[in-house]
């Protein structure tokens, strides 16, 4: 831990070099937290494939650039309105910084990072020092980047491998200290990349106590700050503060990912910690709901183990798991594992009611609170007016509480290029009229398009104008205004109008990342209708009348959901564990 400007003593003697850290002051911190960091390159804990490093974009020393943060928190004009010469002087100046030694070095470490060549990066940092140059922040977490990643890298009998591997252990340390020395302040890259290096050297002891520091220097911890840590006393085996570096995350309000609760499930399991085995299996019910291959098989092999046929109750209470399951929405108990003997497992599916092939268990379809939902479309609605030009969304909200609500709301754009090279007015209204025919109201759907697509291309041909007139006039058809992301349109209109979906969109990029992790995947679980066309024609694939979800039975039998590919086509994987109820 830090105290005031220094660390406590039994951190310092474990980790002399750390000692290090006392040499900045935390103003210095704040102020480096304040004005230059910048979100950083994102990837996961367990990737090693991208540089975590600051996306500052000042190569400057970080003790010059303070002294200019007056003049810098000041010269927010307008590029439009700003003088001829003082671009040019501008333009001039970048150019500047890009030919100056520290801009050629900052050039070309970026490029030892893209190829991951740690040995040409250390060349370089040698010769900068020699030189005098001046490293920023930038400069170092590149560096210590390189060192980080490549003592992770598997040699495979490589012996350049193992030499790279092997000196950027030796030099990422002595690197850190320098960085330290020249009081350029770090930031939570530089904390994950030592903690990186601090568990190659086998010592996730250290990596934890560096995640504890970063609060101390006012550096929010993340997800990737803790894998080191996390998955260093997993690999070792060390239940106990593996058990601690969670809870510090919940702690520090990072939510742990699937490859985080597979490990601490693959541990608990190892060690025989039936209780956290429980734990973990819930918490990814919670948080991830269906599981990659890897962390399936980790669960086949529990329920397949000794250890899991001698857990569990003889006799319970009913009436108390019956409870849970009211309590918990359905799904769920949580009250322990159930039964007792050798557990029947076996990969199966599910027919298309959710009755399972193997068990003949039906599972449930768990509810979602209509308070949820309101929820979400406030939040999905400021989301929105932020990133779209605000008063064109107003607009749109506007003109749907006129003509709204529908019983579906189609992405215009994906529905009229599935399986097509241009886009196809014919085969969208094919989709339309099913949709209308199926529907109880027998209502249009509301079909969103971009302003583009009803006055240019295939939209001037005489029968897809008159198409589109009678869609504007049944107020079925909103063109989003030129500019606008229309994802933003047909999915808030859909959430708002509490109806089914139709695209083909799997969802996954930045825009729905914004939108979290709990609410967004089950709402589209339940509203969102995949289309395919073959020889029979078109076919829509309805959500389905049960939750795809890790589902724990009132008879104590447990249903895993395998991920699979958004076609609709290949059947999904289920786990299906069950034990006769003596």
């Amino acid at each position: 831990m830090l105290r005031g400007n220094y660390l406590t003593p039994s951190v310092t003697k474990a980790y002399p070099f750390l000692s290090m850290l006392s040499k900045i002051p935390l103003l210095l911190m704040y102020q480096n937290n304040l004005y230059t960091y910048r979100p950083l390159v994102h990837y996961h804990t367990s990737n090693y494939s991208k540089p975590i490093i600051d996306t500052w974009h000042n190569s400057m020393d970080t003790r010059r650039h303070l002294c200019t943060l007056a003049v810098c928190r000041t010269s927010h004009i307008p590029e439009s309105s700003r003088p001829t010469t003082m671009k040019a002087s501008d333009k001039s100046k970048r150019k500047a910084r890009r030919d100056s030694p520290e801009g050629v070095l900052r050039h070309k470490l970026d490029m030892c990072s893209r190829h991951g060549d740690v040995v040409e990066a250390l060349s370089l940092y040698d010769e900068a020092r020699s030189k005098n140059v001046m490293l920023s922040q930038h400069h170092y977490n590149a560096l210590l980047y390189l060192c980080s990643s490549g003592s992770n890298v598997e040699s495979n009998g490589d012996r350049n491998n193992v030499n790279a591997s092997n000196l950027g252990l030796e030099r990422g340390f002595e690197i850190f200290q320098q960085m330290v020395n020249d009081k350029v302040a770090p930031n939570e890259a530089t904390f994950t990349n030592v903690a990186r290096l601090a568990v190659a050297k086998e010592d996730p002891d250290m990596a934890f106590d560096l995640v504890k520091q970063m609060k101390s220097f006012g550096i929010p911890p993340k997800l990737r700050s803790y894998g080191p840590a996390l998955f260093g006393f997993c690999q070792v085996g060390n239940a106990p503060k593996a058990y601690e570096v969670y809870a510090h995350m919940a702690e520090s309000g990072v939510m742990a990912e699937e490859p985080e609760l597979s490990a601490l499930l693959k541990l608990s399991a190892d060690v025989n910690k039936v209780d956290k085995v429980y734990e973990m299996l819930h918490q990814l019910r919670a948080s991830v709901r269906q599981v990659m291959e890897s962390t399936f098989g980790i669960i086949q092999d529990w329920f397949n183990s000794e250890k899991a046929a001698k857990v569990g109750l003889v006799n319970w209470d009913v009436s108390k798991v019956r409870d849970g399951i009211v309590r918990g929405g359905g799904g769920w108990h949580g009250q322990g594992w159930l039964g007792s003997g050798k557990w029947r497992v076996e990969r199966t599916q599910m027919d298309e009611n959710g009755v399972c092939c193997s068990c003949s268990e039906k599972l449930i379809c768990i509810d979602i609170d209509p308070r949820e939902t309101e929820n979400f479309t406030s939040s999905l609605s400021n989301l929105a007016c932020q990133r779209e030009v605000k008063g064109d969304f107003n607009k749109f909200q506007e003109w749907l509480d006129q003509h709204g609500p529908f019983d579906a709301v189609i992405d215009g754009a994906n529905v009229s290029l599935v399986n097509q090279r241009d886009f196809n007015f014919y085969q969208l209204n094919n989709v339309v009229k099913k949709l209308q025919s199926e529907s109880p109201s027998k209502r249009l759907p509301l079909v969103i398009l971009h302003k583009n697509r009803v006055t240019g291309g295939p939209a001037r041909n005489p029968n897809n104008m008159k198409l589109l007139e009678f869609w504007k006039n049944s107020g079925a058809l909103y063109a989003t205004p030129p500019g606008s992301n229309d994802d933003w349109y047909w999915l808030y209109a859909a959430v708002s109008s509490k109806c089914l979906l139709v695209t083909n969109d799997e969802m996954r990029d930045h825009l729905f990342q914004l939108l979290g992790t709990s609410f967004f995947p089950r709402w589209k679980e339940k509203h969102q209708v995949r289309l395919s066309f073959s020889r029979e024609g078109l076919k829509l694939h309805m959500p389905p009348p049960y939750s795809i979800v890790i589902q724990e039975s009132e008879s104590g039998s447990w249903h895993v959901p395998a991920i699979t590919d958004d076609d609709g086509e290949a059947p999904r994987q289920w786990l299906c564990a069950t034990r006769n109820r003596d």
